[in-house]
């Protein structure tokens, strides 16, 4: 393969819309960190290691983002020119060359690492792809937050069986890893045979992260591509941004369905607990508090996660429609003729997922209200039952307070008159004598009042 390049696109999330223009997310500057770690441990010769330097969002070494607030336009760098990072040399006598060009696409960070042969007549053969290292580009080493696509061009014989080669290539991309890179669809693009494979992780095939796009596009026509790349590269790489987006955005709508579910599940099982204790008759005030101070919590987020469905559905649709004009761009300058899996990602699975999200909000937002009714229910018994047994004490204190009462009146008139009453069955002790009629009368009014309040509540 001649004019033989290997370029990785990553993206990484920078913030989302609950950041301020001068906030980003906590890990928004792993993308670069990555990258320098890689210039130091895998490409030392070359000025990889020193990025940040180039880059306006770092200041003194130290990660500045609110220097990119108001740039006017995508670069992160002060010129628009490629960052030439210099080269390496390989065993087999020749040396490649890495430039780099750091974007920020909206609310993305983007990355274009290529590397290339000194010159485009060197013949590169599929064992000498191991020159380039391609194991450091794979998704376990960058981490992009939305995923990467690592994107192969070269030019061959027309006579060369270029199903069979693609296969190999994106055999040695992932060598030595657990990947198993598998083909998706070909097709054609700017009159090269394009191959595309998916090589997911094995534990985690449906996370974007640690996934690996691998698109190889093969010129056996010796057709004009590399022009016809370059006058569309700008919508190639928004279209590659918005396709791992709305992957990202649809894998974030099945863990959010996932986890409304799960509390949903748990709504159940209270309101179960809930009819079990009201038709106890012995049932404490304290069995329905302690539910009540349970639920709120719940319910928010249960909220929170339909809120975010909601969200999910706005992204995806947003990134659906720049995908379209993309990939309309794309076809026009490609003859009006395009790859089909772009087209049917857009009119099938996007079209498959979008729905997908709305019959969620559908069936979830019900279970918004039902938590909110039952949290109304149980703080209505709980508030009944308190007044019910407030109510019940207050009774009780006022029974108590006019027998005391009554009992202090009475005590006062036989302490004065104790030496008068002549009875066998009290002690000859005035003191004692008193204390005993004292408490007599106490229970006498006490049992008085009693009787006034149940006749009445009778009545």
């Amino acid at each position: 393969m001649k004019n033989f390049s290997i370029t990785l696109h990553a993206f990484h999330l920078r913030h989302t819309l609950a950041h301020t223009p001068d906030q980003v997310l906590e890990n928004a500057h792993l993308l670069w960190d990555n990258l320098s770690k890689l210039g130091v441990s895998s490409f030392p010769a070359t000025s990889l290691k020193d990025l940040k330097s180039q880059l306006i969002c770092y200041k003194n070494g130290k990660y500045e983002p609110q220097q990119e607030v108001g740039i006017r336009n995508e670069w992160l760098t002060n010129s628009r020119d490629l960052l030439d990072l210099g080269s390496f040399s390989t065993t087999d006598g020749f040396k490649i060359n890495i430039n780099l060009q750091p974007l920020l696409l909206n609310d993305t960070y983007a990355v274009d690492l290529t590397l290339l042969p000194e010159s485009a007549n060197i013949d590169i053969n599929v064992l000498q792809i191991q020159h380039f290292k391609p194991s450091c580009f794979l998704p376990s080493q960058i981490q992009a937050s939305l995923g990467q696509t690592l994107w192969i061009y070269g030019e061959v014989d027309a006579n060369e069986d270029c199903n069979l080669l693609s296969k190999k290539i994106a055999n040695a991309l992932v060598a030595g890893t657990n990947l198993n890179p598998v083909s998706t669809h070909s097709g054609e693009l700017f009159n090269s045979l394009l191959f595309i494979y998916q090589a997911n992780d094995p534990n985690e095939p449906n996370n974007p992260v640690k996934q690996c796009q691998i698109l190889i596009l093969l010129n056996n026509q010796k057709a004009n591509t590399v022009q016809f790349i370059g006058d569309a590269y700008q919508w190639l790489l928004n279209l590659l941004c918005c396709y791992q987006k709305i992957l990202f955005v649809n894998y974030e709508v099945s863990q959010s369905h996932q986890n409304a579910r799960t509390i949903y599940s748990y709504l159940e099982k209270k309101i179960q607990e809930f009819q079990t204790l009201i038709s106890n008759p012995k049932t404490q005030i304290s069995d329905l508090k302690k539910l009540l101070s349970e639920i709120p919590q719940k319910s928010f987020d249960y909220t929170r996660c339909l809120q975010d469905l909601q969200i999910h559905n706005t992204s995806i649709q947003t990134n659906i429609k720049n995908y379209r004009i993309c990939l309309n761009k794309i076809t026009a300058i490609n003859n009006q003729t395009g790859p089909q899996f772009w087209q049917d990602f857009l009119d099938k699975d996007c079209q498959k997922w979008q729905e997908q999200i709305q019959t969620y909000i559908n069936y979830l937002t019900p279970g918004q209200e039902l938590f909110g009714q039952f949290v109304d229910t149980i703080r209505g018994i709980v508030e009944t039952q308190q007044s019910e047994s407030d109510r019940s004490l207050e009774t009780t204190v006022q029974i108590l307070g006019i027998g005391f009462g009554g009992g202090a009146i009475f005590s006062g008139i036989i302490t004065t008159h104790i030496d008068k009453i002549n009875s066998p069955l009290l002690p000859k002790n005035y003191f004692s004598a008193s204390l005993i009629l004292s408490i007599i009368a106490t229970l006498g009014w006490t049992l008085l009042v009693w009787l006034v309040i149940w006749i009445t509540k009778r009545k």
